[in-house]
């Protein structure tokens, strides 16, 4: 495609695709399995970079592939450690004959788009080496896109529990930092703990080759809440935009009895956010608890274990991986790991270890390609959150028909723990009661079809209410979800125009719930304060308020949590890492309680006015820039941003971002392993 605006392709008939006004591709085609063709070859023309990257790194072979630096030397050894390519290729083979002619009619459509099109110039001038697409890349892509940012995101906070507690922050600091989950908690067992990658600092995060999805909406409208009497689906991913190429394609798919479209992602067969003749569905994360640690006693290569009351010391399964540096050679790295996970550590040496565990690392992708590949020719709600149930990572989706059926289902495997554990605290891996036994049925994940109110909200909110299971322990705020869901109950008149309204709505309750305590508090002069005493809470890119706003709120961060955390973690969290972006719910449920610890001897009101003073006062921080100048990104290119002059065109920018962390169209900017990263609409 290409240049070409019009081509046709010989697969099991002919198919076309050609590209409408605004440049999206449209395929035509018989069979489905030309349709997943000729996606997979628009896939490649269009987007052959960000496909070749993402593989090279999933793989864990950036350095033999890419380029051989030592930051994604450690990306191949964080990727080689968790392993997800072991047992792709069998993933594949399970997958009933049906859906696996159309995955292989899709990676048919990659490998001649590649071969159409050639290695990119760019990937070409790094020496890139090429390799076919693979039905097991795709596999790989289910589980990657989970992890990096998500899954990984929940695994980070859990590791942080454990520095916090090694550092010495009473337990009382902690409950209410973590929201009461932490019945589990030893103390004295997790200072013994021997910790080899740790958040602060953060280990090595996956570059941008891998969006990190971690924040979303997505909302559906029974048809008796719109002006049509029809219902009306709206989904906005929140992603990281700070790159180029986007990360969504869109596509349109017409057979001679269907079509579908809506937005891919360049590496997968499926249609993620978008509908067909007879329905629509969107996606947005769940902030599923699917990854879990234990202790693990480890001497001479072996781990302590009690079966039937007699102790044991087993041996770690050994995989030893080959990472081949273009410039260094080949580099051993032995990953140990057990029914447990992966250990952090050298059993050699004695001491007490994690053994870390994704629930969806390991035989997935089979059912989540099927589901991908079904859903294409869905043609009702119930039927679709039945299918949408079984994808093995964790997502909230939503569903309308034509009929006027609407619906929620979530996704994911959640592991059965113990009775009473929830996950969240490592637990000793002697102790065989301490095991999981299997995987929870998405019959009882929160779901829910025709709900009564009319509407239904996801926003990465806690959603365990609408399930028999609680797969949720640590969530975003529900400023978002709550926000959305007041407004959509307040008229029966919702039209398309509305909705979209909806989405670009940039007030933030989170602030004004500041803003309800703060404005007593503010001190008598200074332009911060003047600000901050007329705002409505609009994140307009135009207004100096939403700055000041944030100036204030980060410096009582700061202030509250410096005094365990010191001020070099905490701001090595706020500038390095996305644990606040992620979970700010939890330092706000902290910040605005009167009787958290955390303030100690203090009280609230003191601690604010203090910190107001500092930062919106006469003789503050000084003036604040719009907060379209601050809150801002530069798109910058996969392989070479940032290291190239502006004028070549590269990357593009600085563009503002509209709204906050907590505005339903959300605008978040802040840095993570390295680099500036955002969470803002991205479709």
């Amino acid at each position: 495609m290409g240049r070409e605006l019009d081509l046709t392709l010989q697969g099991d008939d002919v198919l076309s695709i050609a590209r409408d006004e605004n440049g999206v591709p449209h395929v035509r085609a018989v069979f489905d399995t030309d349709l997943l063709r000729g996606m997979g070859y628009c896939h490649a023309v269009d987007r052959g970079i960000a496909l070749r990257v993402t593989k090279a790194i999933a793989w864990g072979r950036a350095t033999e592939w890419l380029s051989d630096t030592d930051e994604l030397f450690g990306i191949d050894c964080a990727m080689r450690r968790l392993g997800l390519y072991v047992d792709a290729e069998e993933e594949v083979a399970k997958m009933p004959a049906a859906q696996r002619a159309l995955l292989d009619a899709y990676v048919d459509g990659v490998n001649r788009g590649m071969e159409a099109t050639g290695v990119p110039w760019e990937l070409r001038s790094v020496g890139f080496v090429e390799t076919p697409y693979t039905g097991a890349d795709c596999v790989l892509l289910t589980r990657l896109m989970a992890w990096a940012g998500l899954a990984q995101s929940q695994g980070e906070m859990e590791r942080l529990l454990i520095e916090m507690v090694q550092a010495g922050v009473p337990r009382g600091h902690l409950d209410g930092l973590f929201g009461g989950h932490l019945e589990d908690l030893d103390p004295w067992l997790l200072r013994r703990v021997t910790l080899g990658e740790r958040v602060v600092p953060m280990g090595t995060r996956w570059v941008s080759a891998i969006p990190t999805a971690v924040a979303s909406n997505n909302w559906v409208i029974a048809g008796d809440r719109t002006a049509s009497g029809k219902p009306i689906l709206a989904n906005d991913p929140h992603l990281d935009v700070a790159r180029l190429p986007a990360v969504w394609y869109e596509i349109v798919l017409e057979g001679p009895d269907n079509r579908a479209m809506g937005a891919t992602m360049p590496g997968l067969p499926a249609i993620l956010v978008g509908r067909n003749d007879t329905m629509a569905w969107g996606v947005t994360y769940a902030f599923m608890d699917s990854v879990d640690s234990w202790i693990e006693e480890c001497k001479e290569g072996a781990y302590r274990r009690f079966d039937n009351g007699r102790e044991r010391w087993l041996s770690f399964r050994v995989r030893d991986e080959v990472i081949s540096r273009r410039k260094k050679g080949k580099q051993r790295l032995a990953v140990y790991s057990n029914d447990h996970g992966v250990l952090d550590g050298d059993p050699q040496v004695p001491g007490f270890y994690l053994t870390t565990r994704w629930a969806s690392a390991e035989k997935t992708g089979a059912i989540s390609l099927t589901v991908m590949l079904s859903l294409l020719r869905v043609s009702d709600t119930a039927s679709a959150l039945r299918l949408l149930g079984h994808i093995e990572t964790a997502w909230s989706f939503v569903a309308a028909d034509q009929d006027g059926h609407i619906g929620f289902q979530m996704s994911g495997k959640m592991p059965k723990r113990p009775s009473g554990r929830n996950g969240m605290v490592p637990l000793p891996g002697w102790d065989p009661n301490n095991d999981w036994s299997g995987f929870i049925g998405s019959d009882r994940l929160p779901w829910l079809l025709d709900p009564p109110e009319g509407y239904f909200v996801t926003a990465n909110q806690d959603l365990n209410a609408y399930g028999k299971s609680r797969p949720i322990n640590l969530a975003m705020g529900a400023w978002r979800a709550d926000r959305i869901a007041n407004l959509l109950g307040e008229r029966r008149d919702w039209t398309i125009e509305s909705v979209r309204k909806l989405q670009l709505d940039l007030h933030s309750d989170h602030a004004m719930t500041y803003l309800e305590r703060l404005r007593p508090l503010l001190p008598p002069k200074g332009s911060g304060a003047d600000a901050l005493r007329s705002w409505d809470g609009a994140y307009d890119p135009a207004l100096t308020a939403p700055t000041y706003f944030e100036r204030f709120w980060r410096a009582l961060l700061v202030e509250v949590f410096s005094s365990w955390l010191g001020p070099a973690v905490l701001a090595h969290l706020l500038d390095e890492t996305a644990i606040v972006a992620d979970f700010y719910d939890g330092f706000d449920r902290c910040l605005l309680d009167p009787q958290s610890p955390w303030y100690g001897d203090r009280k609230i009101d003191e601690v604010w006015r203090d910190v107001a003073d500092k930062t919106l006062g006469k003789g503050g921080a000084g003036k604040a820039a719009a907060w379209g100048k601050h809150n801002r990104i530069v798109q910058r290119h996969l392989l070479f941003g940032g290291k190239l002059p502006a004028f070549l065109g590269f990357d593009v920018g600085p563009i503002e971002l509209p709204g906050g962390r907590a505005s339903i169209n959300q605008g978040q900017v802040f840095r993570s392993g390295g680099r500036d990263t955002c969470f803002a609409p991205s479709y």
